[in-house]
């Protein structure tokens, strides 16, 4: 049995538990074992990308010893797995020691669909969701981590799903955590366009590998009275229904 590590990003803790639970339960459907480490705190993604960088290395210093033992880390956030794998690299730690084993630790960070798909070998999932979905491709997944044939696999393996790529390009969706409170204007106008690729898409949901974007879209909808459903796509892909 794998023993996972279960790390749950801020935005899922305060304010999407459901994706959490739904990873909870996608890990243990395929023959996890799961973890929870209650000392876990944030990645440092924000303090990181607003410019505070020695309190982003405390953070990052924290998350390698928490989870340094981990046979596996697994989180549903492409965004939060990107920050540790490829960011944590440019943060000067204050414990040298602990530079190693964050070398060893960054191999074993996985974002949800891509540690079912690469590691557990996962290519179909037994649930059933009979919607016309919209995949946006989240920019840390798809442009830091590679990511998109992997959720774009599991989710068409779902029974009844009208699964779409949205025809922008795989265009950014305007969020970029601090980027849309630093430029609202920019990111306000990134969304739009996102919004008028899922309109052109005709689909009732919209999925991501991240409920940050998530989030940004669906306030960009609600501000225009469209009432398209936003679900990360692990609760998709766990059978759930909106």
């Amino acid at each position: 049995m794998k023993k996972v590590s279960l790390f749950v990003p801020c935005f899922v803790d305060q304010m999407y538990p459901e994706t959490g639970l739904a990873t909870v339960s996608l890990l243990e459907k395929y023959g996890c074992e799961v973890f929870y480490p209650k000392e876990q705190t944030c990645c440092g993604q924000p303090a990181f990308n607003s410019g505070y960088f020695d309190e982003a290395a405390q953070l990052a210093e924290k998350f390698v010893k928490i989870f340094a033992d981990s046979e596996a880390v697994v989180a549903p956030s492409a965004s939060c797995v990107s920050m540790v794998r490829k960011h944590y690299e440019s943060l000067e730690f204050r414990d040298k020691a602990l530079r190693a084993e964050y070398e060893s630790l960054r191999k074993r960070v996985f974002e949800i669909g891509e540690y079912l798909y690469d590691e557990l070998e996962i290519k179909s999932v037994e649930s059933k969701f009979s919607h016309r979905v919209a995949y946006h491709a989240s920019c840390h997944g798809y442009r830091e981590l590679g990511i998109l044939e992997q959720p774009l696999s599991l989710l068409n393996s779902v029974d009844g799903i009208d699964l779409v790529e949205l025809n922008d390009r795989k265009q950014c969706c305007g969020f970029g955590g601090t980027f849309a409170v630093k430029f609202p204007e920019i990111s306000g106008a990134i969304g739009e366009d996102k919004v008028l690729a899922i309109l052109e898409s005709k689909a009732e949901v919209v999925t991501a590998t991240d409920d940050s974007c998530l989030m940004h879209i669906h306030g960009m909808m609600a501000k225009r009275g469209i009432k398209i459903k936003t679900m990360h796509y692990s609760r998709i892909l766990n059978g759930e229904e909106f």
